[in-house]
């Protein structure tokens, strides 16, 4: 199967993304931070639903990612907030990896 024909986004190669590392996409007008925590990856919508500021560069406790501006924070694993001043949730999406791609879109 090819995954670009199945409308997911070329993210990069594994090998490219380490643990601790981080990667922006966009499908369309979504931007998606692909996450690699501890060889586990998780992308979320890279908008924090407080004001609508970037959270990818901002620092990761665990499977949390803060906003950099105000320090809402939101579980990468499943969008959750996890810290103030957000209330609502962040959109998850799919990752995938087909050989040797990290792959992902916009599912909603």
């Amino acid at each position: 199967m090819n995954p670009a024909a199945e409308g997911w986004v070329r993210v990069g190669a594994r090998s490219e993304l380490l643990p601790g590392e981080f990667r922006v996409v966009f499908d369309g007008d979504t931007p998606i931070a692909v996450y690699n925590i501890d060889g586990d990856l998780y992308a979320v919508e890279d908008v924090c639903t407080h004001d609508g500021g970037d959270l990818a560069g901002g620092e990761v406790h665990g499977f949390e990612v803060e906003c950099p501006r105000h320090g809402a924070r939101f579980d990468l694993r499943t969008g959750a907030v996890t810290c103030p001043p957000a209330y609502e949730p962040i959109a998850c999406f799919p990752v995938r990896e087909e050989d040797g791609a990290i792959w992902t879109r916009d599912d909603r």
